[in-house]
């Protein structure tokens, strides 16, 4: 099996990676840095806020099984966006959607209709309702959702055998929650939940996510596309 892995430096990104290098497989990962020395281990530099570059990623599995794993995301300013001096808009939305939209689609493209796939976008929960301060985040994910519903369906119809799933995986003790607590108060009108969340011990583990998600990309019988961790048995 070929996994290639978006965001691979720090969070999730490194610990799919880990994951999957010590049960034997290659993996590629796709970003602006990683800090990974292994044979089997090989990376595409890409910023995804550069469109081009993305564009231009090259998916060259000689292996019959190969999964896209589309984990890099952004949160933006966490601020209403009548108040933002610099919209977050452009950003959030390039990360976070169409650059893993270009990703999907050469991924696609590139790989032969034979081969078995697996694509896993991570969601969100913020996919499924509105979080003031939040907004080109929230919209972002459920953008993605819809795409990995869709592109499920057009590469059913051209007879491929593929897995397509968008995966909330929860709130997980990562950088991005870690910023989250250190927004402004003022800004952020749910700034409580996510600081009682953290004090209470109630984030989920990188490494219990990635468990999760493998178990996911194994199963023969058929899930949703549009899932949540909590959901997965």
């Amino acid at each position: 099996m070929h996994i290639y892995v978006t965001g691979v430096s720090k969070g999730l990104g490194k610990e799919f990676v880990e994951y999957f290098l010590t049960a034997g497989h290659l993996v590629t990962g796709i970003g602006r840095s990683h800090s990974f020395d292994h044979p089997n281990f090989n990376f595409i530099h890409c910023d995804l806020y550069n469109v081009n570059e993305v564009k231009s990623v090259k998916f060259d599995s000689k292996e019959n099984e190969v999964v896209l794993i589309n984990n890099a995301g952004v949160i933006g300013n966490i601020q209403r966006v009548s108040d933002q001096h610099e919209s977050d808009i452009q950003e959030v939305m390039t990360v976070n959607t169409i650059s893993p939209m270009i990703l999907c689609q050469e991924f696609l493209r590139q790989t032969a209709l034979e081969k078995t796939l697996t694509i896993i976008n991570i969601s969100s929960g913020a996919a499924n309702r509105p979080i003031p301060s939040w907004a080109a985040y929230c919209s972002s994910k459920i953008a993605m959702d819809r795409f990995s519903e869709t592109i499920y369906l057009e590469e059913q119809e051209k007879g491929r055998n593929i897995k397509v799933f968008s995966v909330a995986p929860g709130v997980i003790d990562t950088s991005m929650q870690k910023k989250i607590r250190a927004s402004n108060k003022v800004d952020f009108s749910s700034f409580d939940n996510f600081m009682s969340l953290h004090e209470n011990g109630e984030l989920t583990s990188p490494n219990y996510v990635v468990n999760k998600l493998v178990m996911l990309i194994r199963k023969t019988e058929s899930n949703p596309v549009i899932c949540s961790l909590k959901d997965l048995v």
